[in-house]
């Protein structure tokens, strides 16, 4: 999906350079040909899995389709992304609705789409029931439990930890689940948990799962039928050429301690997923053209992309591989660090790098960029943020235009005793 012609980046069978000289840079550039690929990836490690999509990943209407056209569900995080997951086309029965801090507006909105709920609280249950009670409806919930797992990754990724802001404490579960049997209009049927992000060892997946189990045998004790087990999402991409595991390594541990502890219960339960990073991290890059070299402390190259655009090496000292996109075949020289445009002495892309001679007007390539990049963007230092375009074979598609300067005052107004 993304290969080498003549020296030049390709993403499938499009130029990098004829992008950059159509449609100008910073550009984020998708290939629906590798994201169909990760998708048939899960499909086929899964197949009777039921699969939702991490919207917080990556919220392009465009790429959100591609994935609801397979059959997947949506995991969604906000009111926002429940409006964009419908006009994408998953279906609200397969949307489940995530979050440690819904405000009632946003529960009034996913009540009234008919969605299942990810409970994080007790006072967001009884929320839950004053809504549903008022419209005459009947909400299915799932608790999210925090396992007090440590997932191995960075912290401010790893959401299964005691400290955790997120789930009901592992000791209150029990509780929780027996208040919500009491409320007419909370039905529970599942259990969910999600334990962090950019994880590379499956094993705590496995003692999160049978953890869930654990669980799940005591819930029908006390009358739960469990229709589904969710064990989040959270699989690593490999992002340094070091190797990550794939779907089907997932699978290969995860369903069969699935099969064997569902013989524990009277109830049938489906494996449910979260995959977001994994499904969309490796289908995307993004080009940014340089605008300087400079040779001080080190070799630094200056490009017109900052963490305004990707903020995941500032926030999360995280690593890219990147390249210089019109000089592919060419021998690396020397070492360079790739900063950003921002006024922030912490806006670098990627640090010592070697790199072919780099000169004013390359275009660096940041890959793996699909996953928290454009969707953590904002528009700091006063920038528009970039375009997005979907290649699909020969053609490549804008689907979201470039910010104007329009777009940095939108929506803002001067009062009147200031004119």
């Amino acid at each position: 999906m993304f290969g080498v012609k003549d020296g030049v980046l390709y993403i499938e069978n499009v130029s990098s350079m004829e992008l950059v000289e159509r449609l100008g840079t910073p550009l984020y550039v998708t290939s629906r040909a590798k994201l169909e690929e990760n998708i048939r990836a899960y499909e086929s490690a899964f197949p009777n899995a039921e699969i939702l999509y991490a919207v917080k990943a990556n919220n392009n209407l465009a790429i959100m389709r591609i994935i609801a056209n397979h059959g997947f569900g949506a995991d969604v995080f906000s009111g926002g992304e429940l409006y964009m997951a419908r006009i994408a086309g998953f279906k609200p029965e397969k949307i489940l609705f995530n979050g440690n801090s819904k405000s009632d507006w946003e529960i009034e909105m996913g009540v009234e789409c008919g969605v299942k709920f990810s409970v994080d609280s007790i006072d967001e249950l009884y929320t839950i029931q004053k809504v549903a009670e008022k419209r005459g409806k009947v909400v299915e919930i799932a608790f999210r439990v925090n396992p007090d797992i440590n997932p191995k990754t960075h912290p401010k990724i790893a959401t299964g930890l005691k400290t955790s802001k997120f789930g009901i404490p592992w000791e209150t579960t029990l509780d929780a689940y027996e208040k919500a049997l009491e409320l007419p209009n909370v039905k529970p049927v599942g259990i969910h948990c999600h334990i962090g992000s950019q994880i590379k060892e499956i094993s705590p997946f496995v003692e999160a799962l049978n953890k869930l189990f654990d669980l799940a045998i005591k819930l029908e004790e006390m009358g739960v039928e469990i229709d589904f087990i969710d064990v989040g999402g959270g699989l690593a991409i490999d992002y340094t050429g070091e190797g990550a595991p794939t779907p089907k390594d997932f699978a290969n541990e995860i369903v069969p301690v699935f099969e064997d502890r569902k013989r524990d219960l009277s109830s049938d339960p489906k494996l449910w997923l979260e995959p977001g990073r994994s499904l969309v991290g490796n289908t995307t890059v993004l080009l940014t053209r340089v605008n300087a070299v400079k040779r001080a402390y080190k070799n630094f190259v200056a490009v017109d992309a900052g963490f305004n655009l990707l903020i995941r090496p500032v926030l999360y000292n995280a690593y890219h591989r990147v390249a210089v996109a019109n000089k592919m075949n060419e021998r690396e020289e020397e070492v360079y660090t790739i900063v950003g445009p921002i006024c922030e002495s912490g806006d670098v892309l990627a640090e010592d790098r070697r790199l072919p001679k780099v000169e004013k007007g390359d275009v660096i390539v940041i890959f793996d960029t699909g996953a928290y990049g454009f969707v953590m963007s904002s528009q700091y230092n006063g920038r528009p943020r970039c375009a997005e375009v979907l290649v699909d074979g020969d053609r490549y598609h804008v689907v979201r235009e470039a910010e104007t300067f329009g777009d940095l005052i939108y929506k803002q107004r001067i009062p009147n005793f200031l004119l």
